[in-house]
């Protein structure tokens, strides 16, 4: 295994409200070295889902039936439905060179470098304070103040989780945490 022909697999934590999935989305819109990594998942598709595009919808029992196969390099049960990171896409693009983006929480962050080893680059975004964190929450204007509550702690839990990640970023200012993770990958890319 030649590790510089292979790519990397950048993970991108935060909780939510910590900016992690609108960074993905300019890094993805400006670095097309960047592939996203994309799940598996039971649940239904909604409006404007594409198949191997947003997710690879499956049945219970492929799931499992992928589970059993080892074909998943983690996979989780959120709210009832299954979610996991095929082995197979993630590889061939790694063997391709590519590097791929991955949007997950600690837990699969764990999984993935438990996996993947030397190949994986994490960085956890850091929100300024917990307080900015829950004006972000309230400024979304989706969840109700119980749900904003519970996300906050879940927050602290993760946050204490950055210590086990590569680099930590505090997103104050989205463009500038941006060019922090761009120089980041750039300097693991060398």
């Amino acid at each position: 295994m030649t590790q510089n022909k292979k790519g990397l697999a950048i993970i991108l934590s935060s909780p939510s409200g910590g900016g992690k999935s609108s960074i993905a989305k300019a890094l993805l819109a400006e670095d097309s070295r960047l592939v996203l990594s994309i799940s598996a998942t039971t649940r239904k598709p909604r409006p404007g889902d594409e198949e191997g595009i947003h997710y690879f919808f499956k049945t219970r029992d492929c799931f499992l039936a992928m589970i059993n196969n080892e074909e998943l390099l983690e996979y989780s049960e959120i709210y009832g439905n299954l979610y996991g990171i095929p082995r197979d896409f993630v590889e061939e693009q790694l063997n391709q060179g590519r590097d791929v983006l991955f949007d997950i929480d600690y837990q699969g962050a764990y999984k993935l470098k438990t996996i993947l080893k030397d190949l994986v680059l994490s960085i956890f975004i850091l929100p300024p304070s917990i307080e900015t964190l829950r004006s972000r929450l309230e400024a979304r204007g989706q969840d109700s103040q119980e749900e904003i509550d519970f996300r906050i702690t879940l927050a602290e839990e993760e946050m204490a989780q950055a210590k086990n990640y590569d680099y930590t970023v505090v997103n104050e200012d989205f463009a500038a945490t941006l060019k922090a993770i761009k120089v980041l990958i750039e300097k693991e890319r060398k």
